[in-house]
């Protein structure tokens, strides 16, 4: 909670405290005194900092946001309407992650210095350093344009044709997933060779279990909290990653709207938005934290 308080605190500060008259950047230079001051009362500039700051939080406690002054529409509406996109997109980027991360980090770890090893760390190197909007116009080109197997962008409704909504995230959650999965199955496969080193891990291997199950039953679990620490933040990251990515592939979700609310200079959305993301981090973390009781037998032992 208090993190989410100083939070809200910088956001506010950043963009209604700092020079410059909030409706005098949206209007621009060439708005009159008389418009200008339409839309400060509107937006409520009139009132004391302090006042306008609890007015926010009120509204945030209630969910009730105000109005968007672009799109004249409520932002409740607007944010409700893009999360049926960014968080499907996100989820599914985060799936491709893991599954990737741990099946190559898994493999990596099991082959070590060997050439298979070298190889995933190599296509992982690759991956990290390739920016996601490129990776992401290439595989346009592919997929899209060359062989047709997925449009090039935009998003089917999911009331309309859940299928066709599927498989218009598809390549976005790919694009997304790329640069978390070349991370991830770096620090897995860390985590993994340190575990392998481990007396528990011999022991298994004397009583004659396969090295498949040694690695998904006694390995994988113990070397899972430092791999589940970064999947937290990946997540977070995925979230915040759409922005880029939904505009690649003109996807209406939450990324394009705070893009868009920028390029109209529609503060209000924008305030809102980051502070939902801010949250969303935060919630994550915090999920993250809790997941460690579950994961991590030694904190079970030491609870005991």
């Amino acid at each position: 909670m208090a993190t989410l308080l100083v939070a809200s605190v910088v956001i506010f500060v950043v963009l209604d405290i700092l020079p410059g008259n909030a409706a005098e950047v949206m209007l621009g230079d060439t708005a009159t005194p008389e418009t200008l001051k339409a839309l400060s009362i509107k937006l409520g500039l009139d009132q004391p900092p302090l006042v306008r700051y609890g007015l926010w939080m009120k509204g945030l406690a209630t969910w009730e946001l105000g109005n968007s002054v672009s799109y004249d529409t409520p932002i409740t509406q607007l944010i409700a309407e893009r999360l049926v996109v960014t968080v499907p997109l996100a989820l599914l980027a985060m799936l491709l992650t893991t599954a990737i991360a741990l099946i190559l980090g898994l493999y990596a770890a099991s082959n070590h210095n060997r050439p298979g090893d070298v190889g995933v760390m190599v296509a992982s190197q690759l991956g990290i350093a390739v920016p996601n909007f490129w990776f992401a116009i290439l595989l346009i080109l592919l997929f899209a344009v060359k062989l047709q197997w997925f449009s090039a962008g935009g998003f089917t409704d999911w009331s309309e044709d859940p299928w066709e909504a599927f498989l218009s995230l598809v390549l976005p959650a790919i694009a997304l997933a790329v640069v978390q999965a070349a991370i991830l199955t770096r620090i897995t496969r860390s985590a993994v060779l340190d575990v392998l080193r481990e007396d528990f891990v011999r022991t298994a291997r004397a009583k004659g279990l396969s090295q498949r199950a040694v690695l998904w039953r006694h390995v994988l679990r113990n070397a899972f909290v430092p791999v589940l620490t970064v999947m937290g933040l990946q997540f977070a990251n995925l979230l915040t990653g759409t922005i880029i990515i939904e505009n690649v592939f003109s996807l209406p979700g939450l990324g394009r709207l705070v893009f868009q609310a920028i390029a109209n200079r529609d503060l209000g959305v924008v305030r809102n938005v980051v502070m939902l993301l801010a949250a969303s981090v935060i919630v994550i973390n915090f999920i993250v934290d809790v997941l460690y009781a579950v994961v991590d037998p030694r904190l079970k032992v030491s609870s005991t």
